[in-house]
Order: C-alpha cells, then structure tokens, then sequence
C-alpha cells in the first residue's frame, strides 16, 4: 500500500533546450548580496547579455561587474529610471531593498520590460496592488523570486495535496525560523526592509503551504510580532540594536477561503516565524486534511525545502498508516537558476510567469495584516483589492 501510493508522486524529468541565435539584454536593478546569485545564473546561460547594471551607490555596481567577472561591455547608472530610460532591454532582475521594490518594478513594467522581483514581492498590500496594475496595463511578464517553487520536494506536497490522499484540508500549522539568524545590513530598518522576518523567510513558509492549498483568498487575520532580540545588546552589536525597528518574530491565526481543496467552512492557517528564538524551531509543518495528514519536517535555518523525508498520516482498512515521502535529490542547475531561467523563457516565449503576481498579492496581504493586527492588537478583516 505504501508503494502504491508513493507511485503517485513520481516526476519525470525534462531536458533544457536554449537558443542562442538571439541574445536576451538583461539588467540589474540593486547590486547587493541577492543580486549575486542572479548574476550567477545569468553568467551560466549562452542565450544571455547583461547590458546595463544601477545602484544607488557610487562605484558598487562597477565593483560588482569585477567581482563576478561580467563579460562584455556594461553600462552603469546612478539608478533605476535612468537606466530604463537609457537602454532597450529585455528583462531585469530587481534586487533591492524592500521598500524600494515597488517603485522600481512598476517602472520597469512601464518602459515594457519583464521584470523578475526578489521576494518579498513589496512591503505593503497598497504597494502590491499598484505592481499588479501596472503589470497588466503593460502586457509584460512579471515572476516573483521564489525559488524554492522549483524544488522537487517543494513540488511534492503540492502533488499530494492536489493527489485527494489528504482529502478536504481543514488546518494548517506552518513557520520556521532560526536560533540566531539576524542578517542585519539593510534588513534591520524599516525604511529600507519595511519588515523583517515576515518578509526575509516569512513569506517563502507562507508560499510552501499557500501554493500546495492552490491560494486561496485570505479573510482575517489576528496577529503578534516581537523583536526583543533585535533590539539587545545581548544578541546584536550596539550600533546594530540602536537601529532595529522590524520585526524578528511574528505569529498569526489566519482564516483562509476554502478555495479548490478545502473544507466549506474554510481553512484554519497557524503561522509563526522567527530570526532569533530560544528554540531550534517552532514546530514542523503539518498540513491537516479529513483523510490525511502530511507531517513536513523544519529546517535549521529556513532554506527553501525540507528538513528530511516527509511523512503521510493516514487509514487503510482500518488501520493508522504512515508513509515515507523520501528526499528527492534535486538534479541539474540549482534553484536560483531554474527561478532564473523559467522567467526568461516565459518573457521571450509569451508564457505565463511561472511565479504569478495574481497569488503573491495574496501572500503579501497576509503578510500586510499581520502587521496591521499585531499593531492594532486585534483580528482584522482582509480585504483584497480589485486590480
């Protein structure tokens, strides 16, 4: 029995084809620590040209074309509308700060370029909304930067979610985090971040179990967010305490939609997340269905998959099964790359963005009202807005 039903989750395996007769121009917006990864996979790609690279300050973005030893010739810009302003591309990387990922992305959408956004997809659920219009007024291909979409045990639970073997799905209990992880740099300060663990690792927990559930819509939200870490001199450098205003923990009670499949009263998401904690982790995943339930191990440091085989609780002919879900070994190029390459393709060859805004604004409302009740102190209605 337990064969028969890992049967169902078997993947086949494409192989990739590039054409290089046509080189795509791409440029990067903000060249800081994410940047460097999709230079990474730009770099390794025949079909790619980056032509064009900005960053609010001085010399970083000449520094950085060194560092990763960029071929060809590549122009420098002071920032992002000068850069769009100035060259005729293909696609861009935005890899800025959060609180500045809106302007830059709408803007981009505007000179019709495709544009792929590092997670979060902004700071507030007002931000996204006008990201949202300005992708459809402008026709072009919007992905958001969530890799671990392309991981294979990722794509697992979405596969046993969608396979009935849980049935209707009822509750959820999600989040993650670290012992000590606080990345400080401009992830600290709210007028650079906007917020912290919520947007860092926060949002890819939320994605893991959102996408598996197929999205549904949010309704209410009644939340808590701390950062008694980030604030201490115990745990950060003086300087560094002195300027911590986001959060570093955050738990909510999320009532979802029932959306494709679940119950008809709705699901029941219990979320948490943490930069730093007295704990290794608070809690696994589970996602609780009326046939099933699915156990997801944590990882140590959130890291965009799971933290060992994967486990489907369940009854055969009256008696309480469990099966394995062994870890698959991802094959090929790497996650950022797969993310990388699948919004080029779906740019150059009109496909959809294979990480739609049309379920991340989903995502950030969540993330939105957290905040919100956290500050209110209370639940809050979740209101979607028409785009």
């Amino acid at each position: 029995m337990a064969d028969e039903v890992l049967s169902q989750f078997q993947q086949a395996k494409a192989e990739e084809k590039i054409d290089t007769s046509r080189k795509i121009k791409v440029g990067i917006i903000g060249t800081g620590w994410i940047a460097e990864s999709h230079i990474q996979s730009y770099n390794a790609m025949p079909d790619v040209e980056v032509v064009a690279m900005c960053d609010l300050i001085p010399g970083k973005a000449e520094a950085f074309k060194e560092k990763w030893n960029v071929p060809g010739e590549v122009h420098f810009y002071p920032n992002h509308k000068e850069m769009l302003d100035n060259e005729q591309l293909d696609c861009v990387s935005v890899c800025t700060y959060n609180a500045t990922h809106a302007e830059c992305t709408i803007y981009a959408l505007e000179k019709g370029v495709n544009v792929l956004l590092e997670k979060p997809m902004c700071v507030t659920l007002d931000e996204a909304a006008e990201i949202v219009k300005a992708e459809k007024k402008s026709g072009k291909v919007l992905s958001i930067g969530f890799q671990p979409r392309f991981d294979a045990n990722m794509q697992q639970i979405k596969k046993i979610v969608e396979s009935g073997v849980l049935g209707e799905i009822y509750y959820i209990q999600t989040g993650g985090g670290r012992r000590r992880g606080i990345p400080n740099s401009t992830f600290i300060e709210k007028r650079t971040a906007g917020i912290g663990a919520l947007g860092d690792i926060g949002c890819y927990s939320l994605d893991m179990v959102l996408n598996a559930i197929g999205y549904p819509t949010p309704k209410t939200v009644s939340a808590y967010k701390s950062a008694f870490f980030g604030t201490s001199t115990e745990y950060q450098s003086e300087k560094d305490a002195a300027r911590f205003n986001v959060d570093d923990f955050a738990a909510a009670f999320i009532r979802l939609e029932p959306g494709q499949f679940g119950d008809k009263d709705g699901i029941i998401l219990d979320f948490r997340i943490a930069w730093a904690m007295h704990v290794d982790t608070p809690g696994d995943t589970i996602i609780f269905g009326k046939k099933g339930a699915l156990r997801i191990p944590s990882t140590d440091c959130w890291n965009g998959s799971v933290g060992g085989p994967m486990k489907i609780y369940h009854d055969v002919a009256g008696q309480r099964v469990e099966t394995v879900i062994p870890i698959i070994q991802n094959k090929g190029q790497g996650l950022f790359y797969k993310k990388v390459r699948s919004f080029l393709d779906a740019s150059m060859n009109g496909g959809a963005a294979p990480v739609p805004s049309s379920q991340i604004i989903k995502n950030q409302a969540i993330l939105d009202g957290i905040v919100k009740s956290a500050e209110a102190g209370k639940e809050i209605e979740i209101v979607m807005p028409e785009v």
